[in-house]
């Protein structure tokens, strides 16, 4: 077969939307081509894909001119999550597995250059989205993952998730005919939701009634608060136990949260979703704001997003530099042209003694 189609999936904030891989090897000058809106890391792939396939065993068409498509072409793609589709796909476009069996599956997975597969950021983002907003026909697919990404997107429930440790594992299961071997895609084991960590208590705050007033308040109303005060006025032990005021998560909320998590790269699969409540971050009271809500290239969620209770010190608002007036710095530079050129006369110094 000299055409292959594997379904993956992409990340645009906490939607994964459905991303098909094209594979066609041509006759021609040989060639690798990554097409449809590919970052820099998915282009990498190329190196990473011909390596894994090279020290696992398998063949790469040395001799052909291999053309790669991630379609939809407007849709931004970013991550090393592609260099599993991608591998799978030209190994069913040589013929080296069952390109039928591909339909039944969707594939996500960072290769290393011995072929192992390497978590992906965002896994449990992709499951949620899996779970709320595909299709039938999408979500009858097993979704097959790095071992530790499919443990983490099957804490979602409802969907079938398969994990995997390495390139050949994937490749045995998707022989042709009777060879095929699905002992190495192992069932996910959904992670466990630990017990909330104990957080400050309130009481053990003397005074300060009003703000522990507007810390009820604003913890019951789901409101944000902002104090503001001299150093050493208890700002920041406030601020440590308004987590204690806050309701337990619901499940649903809980795996929000730690949807949001999973996409910035912070979610631990010790802690599960449970410690998204209690994060809080301390940013320096110098950093602007800029530096901490923007960051170039790829859109993904900075500490104002992931913590719950995030400043015990604001980060500081500078006022821009006053520019001087354009009618004063244009007389002040018609007045220097003025005296261009004149003698200025400067009185002399007496040496002598008076």
């Amino acid at each position: 077969m000299a055409f292959a189609v594997v379904h993956s999936r992409a990340l645009r904030g906490l939607e994964a939307p459905a991303v098909t891989v094209e594979v066609h090897p041509a006759n021609g000058l040989p060639s690798f081509t990554l097409v449809g809106l590919a970052d820099t890391e998915v282009k990498e792939a190329r190196e990473r894909v011909r390596a894994a396939l090279q020290t696992s065993g398998l063949e790469f068409p040395h001799n052909k001119r291999v053309t790669v498509s991630l379609a939809p072409a407007d849709l931004p793609k970013e991550s090393g999550r592609f260099d599993l589709p991608i591998a799978l796909g030209i190994l069913a476009a040589a013929g080296h597995i069952d390109a039928a069996r591909l339909e039944a599956y969707e594939f996500a997975g960072e290769l290393s250059l011995g072929g192992e597969l390497r978590p992906v950021h965002g896994a449990l983002a992709v499951g949620l989205a899996l779970h709320r907003g595909a299709t039938e026909v999408e979500r009858a697919r097993t979704l097959v993952l790095p071992a530790a990404s499919a443990d983490e997107t099957a804490s979602v429930g409802g969907l079938s998730v398969r994990g995997a440790a390495h390139l050949l594992d994937v490749v045995r299961a998707l022989l042709p005919g009777h060879a095929a071997d699905a002992s190495g895609l192992r069932e996910a084991r959904p992670l466990r939701r630990a017990a909330a960590p104990s957080l400050p208590d309130l009481r053990d705050v003397k005074g300060q009634a009003g703000a522990k007033r507007a810390l009820e308040l604003a913890a019951g109303g789901e409101l944000s608060l902002l104090m503001v005060g001299p150093p050493g006025t208890g700002k920041s032990m406030l601020a440590q136990r308004l987590g204690g005021l806050l309701p337990e998560l619901s499940h649903e909320a809980a795996l929000e949260s730690a949807a949001i998590l999973s996409v910035a790269g912070a979610f631990n699969a010790a802690a599960g979703a449970s410690a998204c409540c209690a994060r809080r971050i301390t940013p320096h009271r110098q950093r602007r704001w800029s530096a901490a809500a923007r960051r170039r290239g790829r859109a993904r969620p900075r500490w104002p997003t992931t913590a719950c209770s995030f400043s015990t010190s604001c980060p500081s608002f500078r006022a821009p530099r006053s520019r001087p007036c354009v009618s004063r710095s244009r007389a002040a530079a018609s007045s220097s042209r003025g005296r261009r050129g004149k003698p200025t006369s400067r009185p002399a110094s007496s040496s002598s003694p008076r």
